[in-house]
C-alpha cells in the first residue's frame, strides 16, 4: 500500500461539475483531493479488503438474526421500545437491504480492522462509484497512473443491477433527502439514476414534504402514496420523530430496512467483540458502562452509539483526550473502542471505506485527514490495484 503524489488534472473542476459533483470543495476547502492517490495489489484488495468485508458481513446478519429476538438486546442498542416490533418484523420478512459502508485500518500489512459500520445512510457512494473511476480513465490516458492500473469500484453496476433485484418488476419508488443539502440531495440524484436504469420510476420528495393520509399511510406533497422509498435519513432519527408510531402500519417498503437499526449504531461494535473476541477484523470493544472496559487501560476511543462523521468521537492517548467535535451526540450511550489510529503517510491518516451492494463486496473509497478521527471535511482520495505495489513501513510517507 502506497500514497503517491501526482499533479492533479488542470480541469477536473469542470469535469466534476459537468457530471454532478458540485461538493468537491466545501466550505471553501478541498473534499475531492486528487494531488495523491493510494495504491494496493490485487492481493490487498482481494485477500484482505473483500474478504474481511464478506466475512464482517455475514457476523452482522447473525448478530441481526439474534438481537431481534431480544428486547434486552434492542433495547441496549438504544431503539425505542414502540420500534422494536417493526425492526424484528423488517427482519423477520427479509426485507432487502441496498447498500452499506465498513469503515477499516488498514495498513496494507495485517488484517483490516473494523472502525465502525455506515449501515443505513452511508454517503460518499457517488465519488466512490463514479468521479473515481472517472479520474482512473483519464490519468491512464494521461500517462498519469500506469496502463495496467485497475480499480476495485464495481459500484455503479452493481447497484443497477441491486435495484432490479429488489423491484424486479420496475415501478414507482419514491427517494428522499434534506433538499436544501448539497451533497445529499446529489447523492439521492445519483441513486435516482441508477434505479431508473434499472427500469424503475424514481419521484423526489423532500423529507419534510412527506405526510400522512387518513388511512395512516405516507404520502408525497402532491398526495401520491408512498408504496416504496429510498430514504437517506437515519433509522435512529425516525424512530424518534413524531409520526414513528405509524410507521410499522404503513405498509411502505424503506430501504434501508428498518432491521438495519440493529447495524447501523455503534452498540454493534461491543456486540461483535462480545460474540467475536480476538477476530482479526475487530477491534477490542465494550459499551461504557461496561466493567470491562477498564481492559483497555488509558488509551482507547469512546463513541456515541449514534453520531455522524466523527462529531463527539474521544481519542484518549495515554490519558490525554484529543480535541473533540461537539455537536450534542451521547445522550443514548456509548462505547470504548481499542486505540487503532489509521496508518500515517506523511501528515496523513486514511481510512479504507468497503461498500456492501447487497451481500457482496463492490468497491472501496478512502478518506484521509490531518487528524486521527474522520470528520465530514475529511478529503475523498481515489485509489488504484497496481501490481507492483509494495508494502512500505506505516511512515513511510508520499
Amino acid at each position: 500500500m502506497r500514497r503517491i503524489t501526482l499533479a492533479p488534472r488542470r480541469d477536473w473542476k469542470a469535469k466534476a461539475e459537468a457530471v454532478g459533483f458540485t461538493w468537491h470543495h466545501a466550505d471553501g476547502r478541498r473534499y475531492w483531493d486528487e494531488r495523491a492517490y493510494f495504491a494496493f495489489t490485487l492481493s490487498q484488495v482481494e485477500d484482505h479488503i473483500e474478504a474481511a468485508s464478506a466475512e464482517l458481513h455475514r457476523l452482522c446478519l447473525e448478530l441481526v438474526a439474534e438481537v431481534v429476538e431480544s428486547p434486552g438486546l434492542m433495547t441496549r442498542l438504544a431503539i425505542p421500545p414502540a420500534a422494536q416490533e417493526v425492526v424484528a418484523a423488517s427482519w423477520k420478512a427479509r426485507d432487502p437491504s441496498l447498500y452499506g459502508r465498513f469503515d477499516f485500518f488498514y495498513d496494507g500489512a495485517g488484517p483490516p480492522k473494523l472502525y465502525e459500520y455506515n449501515a443505513d445512510t452511508p454517503t460518499s457512494i457517488y465519488e466512490a462509484a463514479v468521479f473515481q473511476w472517472l479520474w482512473l480513465e483519464d490519468r491512464i490516458a494521461d500517462g498519469g497512473v500506469p496502463k495496467g492500473a485497475d480499480q476495485f469500484n464495481s459500484l455503479y453496476d452493481r447497484l443497477r443491477e441491486r435495484f432490479a433485484e429488489i423491484f424486479p418488476k420496475g415501478g414507482f419508488v419514491h427517494f428522499a433527502s434534506d433538499a436544501n443539502f448539497v451533497e445529499d440531495r446529489q447523492t439521492v440524484r445519483f441513486l435516482e439514476d441508477v434505479a431508473g436504469q434499472a427500469g424503475i420510476e424514481p419521484k423526489f420528495v423532500a423529507l419534510d414534504q412527506i405526510g400522512l393520509d387518513a388511512d395512516g399511510r405516507f404520502v408525497d406533497a402532491e398526495n401520491f402514496l408512498i408504496g416504496a422509498i429510498f430514504k437517506l435519513y437515519p433509522w435512529e432519527e425516525m424512530f424518534r420523530d413524531t409520526y414513528a408510531g405509524k410507521i410499522g402500519a404503513s405498509r411502505t417498503q424503506f430501504i434501508e430496512p428498518a432491521w438495519k437499526a440493529v447495524l447501523s449504531n455503534k452498540g454493534l461494535l461491543p456486540l461483535l467483540w462480545e460474540r467475536h473476541a480476538g477476530h482479526p477484523n475487530l477491534l477490542e470493544t465494550y459499551f461504557d458502562d461496561d466493567p470491562r472496559a477498564d481492559n483497555l487501560g488509558r488509551s482507547f476511543v469512546r463513541k456515541p452509539l449514534f453520531s455522524r462523521e466523527g462529531a463527539n468521537v474521544e481519542l484518549y492517548d495515554k490519558g490525554r483526550r484529543g480535541k473533540v467535535l461537539d455537536q450534542g451526540y451521547g445522550a443514548e450511550g456509548w462505547i470504548r473502542q481499542a486505540l487503532q489510529p489509521p496508518p500515517r503517510f506523511g501528515a496523513n491518516y486514511p481510512v479504507v471505506g468497503s461498500w456492501m451492494i447487497g451481500d457482496e463486496p463492490a468497491g472501496m473509497g478512502i478518506r484521509e485527514d490531518r487528524g486521527r478521527v474522520t470528520r465530514d471535511r475529511s478529503r475523498f482520495v481515489p485509489h488504484v490495484i497496481l501490481e507492483t505495489a509494495e508494502v512500505i513501513p506505516i511512515r513511510g510517507g508520499s
